[in-house]
C-alpha cells in the first residue's frame, strides 16, 4: 500500500511514480513553453547528436517538487526537474527520448552508454566526480523529516549526526545520504553514546511508510523534498532542516562532448529568465543558482 505523499527522488532512491491519494496537482504555469532554440549553443552538440536530433535520458521519477507522476505513469510525468530538463532540450534543438529508471542504475549505465544524459537530482560529490560529469542547475542537499508530534529530537535542527545516535534513520539505496551515513557512522561511539541504525530503502514511498508507521524515527533525503512534503497535511512529518547543501546537476559519463553545450543551455535559461519562472512555479526559489557550472568541487 502507497504511503499518502511520498518523497522526491532527490538524491534518493525512486518511488514506483504513480501519485498517491492526497498528492496536489501540478501548476498549471508552462515557463517551458516559450523557449527556443538557439542557434549557437545548438552548434555546441557534437555534429552526430545534431542530426539525430535526440538524446536518450534516463530519469528517475519520484515525487514533488523534482520529478513525478500527477496523472498516473500513462501520462508525462512533470516537476521541476522535467521542466528544466525540457527547456535545455529547447534551447539545444533536440528532443529527449526519457526512459525511467530506478535512482542507483543510472549513474552506472551512463558508463555503458546505455543513456546519454541522466537527471533524478544527482548531488555532486567528490566519489560521484570521480566517474560522472556534471553540469549544475540547481543547488539542493541534505535534510532530515520527523513524524509529527515525535519528540525524540524534540524539534531540533540535525546540525550534528551525534544528535541521532540511538535513533533508527531510513534513507535511499545507493544515495549521497547512505554515503554520508555508512562514512560517519563511528560518531556516536567516539561520544560515548549508541550507535545509530541505518534502513536502507529502494523506494521513497517505503521510506515514508516506514517513517508514518514507526518503524524508523528520521528520514534522511533531500531538502526541497523534505520541505514540500512537510507543506502537505496529509504527509504528517515536519522538517528538522538543512544539513548539507550540494549542486545537483545533469550527470554524463566521464569525458562527455555534451557538458559544454548543456551548461551554456543552463545559462541561456538563466539570462533570459525561464529558470527563475521554473523555479518560481515548484517553489525552490531557495535552489537557485546564479550560473550553471561544469564539475565544481563538492560543498565542504
Amino acid at each position: 500500500m502507497l504511503p499518502l505523499l511520498a518523497l522526491t527522488a532527490c538524491g534518493s532512491g525512486d518511488t514506483d511514480g504513480t501519485a498517491p491519494a492526497g498528492a496536489q496537482a501540478a501548476p498549471k504555469d508552462d515557463p517551458v513553453a516559450d523557449v527556443r532554440t538557439v542557434d549557437s549553443i545548438a552548434a555546441l552538440l557534437p555534429a552526430d547528436v545534431r542530426k539525430a536530433g535526440t538524446l536518450r535520458v534516463g530519469s528517475s521519477v519520484g515525487f514533488p517538487p523534482g520529478a513525478y507522476y500527477p496523472n498516473g505513469t500513462d501520462k508525462d510525468p512533470e516537476g521541476q526537474d522535467i521542466d528544466i530538463a525540457d527547456a535545455v532540450a529547447r534551447v539545444l534543438g533536440v528532443k529527449l527520448q526519457r526512459q525511467d529508471a530506478s535512482f542507483e542504475t543510472i549513474l552506472p549505465a551512463l558508463g555503458s552508454g546505455k543513456y546519454d544524459v541522466g537527471t533524478g537530482n544527482f548531488g555532486v560529490t567528490a566519489e560521484r566526480l570521480k566517474t560522472i560529469d556534471f553540469v549544475t542547475y540547481i543547488n539542493d542537499g541534505q535534510g532530515f523529516a520527523v513524524r509529527k508530534g515525535d519528540t525524540k529530537l524534540d524539534k531540533k535542527k540535525i546540525t550534528d549526526l551525534v544528535q541521532l545516535c540511538g535513533l533508527t534513520i531510513g534513507t535511499g539505496a545507493g544515495t549521497t545520504f547512505e554515503a554520508t551515513l555508512t562514512a560517519e557512522k563511528g560518531v556516536c561511539a567516539k561520544a560515548g553514546k549508541k550507535p545509530y541504525d541505518v534502513k536502507v530503502y529502494a523506494e521513497n514511498a517505503a521510506t515514508l511508510t516506514a517513517l508514518q508507521q514507526g518503524r524508523i524515527d528520521v528520514i534522511m533525503s533531500t531538502i526541497n523534498g523534505l520541505r514540500h512534503q512537510a507543506s502537505q497535511p496529509a504527509s504528517q512529518t515536519e522538517f528538522l532542516g538543512e544539513f548539507h547543501r550540494l549542486d545537483v546537476g545533469f550527470a554524463f559519463k566521464k569525458g562527455s562532448p555534451l557538458t559544454k553545450a548543456f551548461q551554456a543551455a543552463v545559462n541561456e535559461l538563466i539570462k533570459n529568465g525561464t529558470y527563475t519562472r521554473i523555479l518560481e512555479k515548484w517553489g525552490t526559489t531557495a535552489s537557485a543558482i546564479d550560473a550553471s557550472e561544469i564539475n565544481p568541487r563538492e560543498h565542504l
